[in-house]
């Protein structure tokens, strides 16, 4: 059996854990908290990082949220999640990585170390400027989702991809941590509430990290 490394409000681990669901893959899930440097978990990952993947019977262990999505792409053929041609799969590929790399930098990074760590591990008030900037910079990155989204019927095309996935798990983060805005942007919000209504999101959306409290509308699909 799967054993799954990760914390609640870890965006990587929530692709992770949606395309799993999507692809039916079973797995158990192991709560890790990155910060407190476990020994035994850098010995899995000296970097030190979630998500992690594990099968001690086959003696796989699988890091890095991409990687782990595309070893299971390529090794389970139900709902193939970066599919098309060549020039389609590229575009999902692209905006993985948007939603890995700016979307989290710019939005779930910042309120993640604000509103989480400040909280639980530094015992320390946020800073209201960066959560501010973070709001801003998110409304700049929903414009661009309403944009694609006008465009196509899902982020990279017309299926369903690992860059809706990608998507939905850093924007779960983010409203979670009471960083979205939705005001203004339908369109996003109407292909998220679509989202929250699939099988493989409603676990995310009952788990809580201790003591942070979503927004009351977090876990209610229609919203």
């Amino acid at each position: 059996m799967w054993q799954l490394f990760q914390f609640p409000l870890c965006p990587f681990s929530r692709k992770v854990r949606l395309l799993l669901g999507e692809k039916g893959v079973g797995y158990d899930l192991i709560r890790e908290s990155p910060w407190a440097m476990r020994d035994e978990f850098l010995d899995m990952n000296p970097a030190g990082t979630t998500p992690v993947m594990m099968d001690e019977e086959k003696g796989i262990t699988l890091l890095d949220s991409q990687a782990i999505c595309e070893y299971f792409e390529e090794t389970v053929e139900k709902v193939p999640l970066i599919s098309g041609t060549a020039a389609g799969r590229a575009e999902v590929r692209r905006l993985t990585a948007f939603f890995d790399q700016n979307f989290y930098a710019d939005v779930v990074g910042p309120l993640l170390h604000e509103r989480m760590k400040k909280r639980l591990v530094e015992r320390a008030s946020p800073d209201a400027r960066v959560l501010r900037e973070a709001m801003k910079r998110a409304n700049v990155h929903m414009d661009y989702m309403d944009y694609l989204l006008d465009h196509r019927s899902w982020m990279a095309g017309g299926t369903l991809s690992l860059a809706d996935i990608t998507a939905a798990a850093q924007l779960s983060v983010a409203d979670y941590l009471g960083g979205i805005d939705w005001q203004g942007h339908e369109t996003v919000k109407r292909w998220y509430a679509g989202f929250k209504s699939r099988p493989s999101f409603r676990p995310l959306l009952s788990e809580r990290m201790e003591v942070i409290v979503p927004p009351p509308h977090y876990e209610k699909p229609d919203f």
